[in-house]
């Protein structure tokens, strides 16, 4: 059920890819490559969508992706305040929620927040494990893609405990 994918998310043919985004939805880093690879009609719908809160999540057509859909997905920025943990988490369980009620079968994450805003990949990687066990019953596929080896080696770790 779970599986580990190392490369770009942007080449994996699921039900649903999750975009590691921001807040207003329209590029940047994990973001501005799937805007990329789907083409200028996700820019489009994404600028109907109003933005998304942390820890919230909002769906969209996955156009020129292999992908059906994209769900969209803002993590926290690590400040080490304590309540970055709980917005991690929300970002998963709340991803599982909106492919559940489309009825998606299959789904791709990338290590949400462990770039640019600074969360402690293995921390992240434990978040996420537990919220694919806690969340992701019924899917008959959930992918943890990593971009680089380091990333690929916390996931397996995690899974095997």
């Amino acid at each position: 059920m779970i599986e580990l994918f190392r490369g770009d998310i942007t080449a994996l043919a699921v039900d649903a890819i999750v975009n590691a985004a921001n807040e207003t939805l329209l590029g940047g880093g994990v973001d501005g490559a799937i805007h990329r690879a789907a083409g200028l009609e996700l820019l489009a719908e994404c600028r109907t969508l109003g933005g998304c809160p942390t820890g919230e999540a909002r769906i969209s057509a996955g156009y020129r992706l292999p992908a059906r859909h994209v769900i969209h997905t803002v993590g926290p920025v690590w400040r080490g305040a304590g309540d970055e943990d709980a917005l991690l988490a929300a970002c998963y369980r709340n991803c599982f929620a909106l492919a559940r009620e489309h009825g998606l079968a299959s789904i791709a994450f990338p290590a949400i927040s462990t770039g640019v805003y600074g969360f402690p990949p293995a921390r992240a990687v434990g978040i996420a494990v537990a919220g694919a066990r806690a969340h992701g019953a019924g899917f008959a596929r959930i992918v943890f893609a990593c971009f680089d080896e380091a990333t690929e080696a916390l996931y397996r770790e995690e899974l095997a405990a």
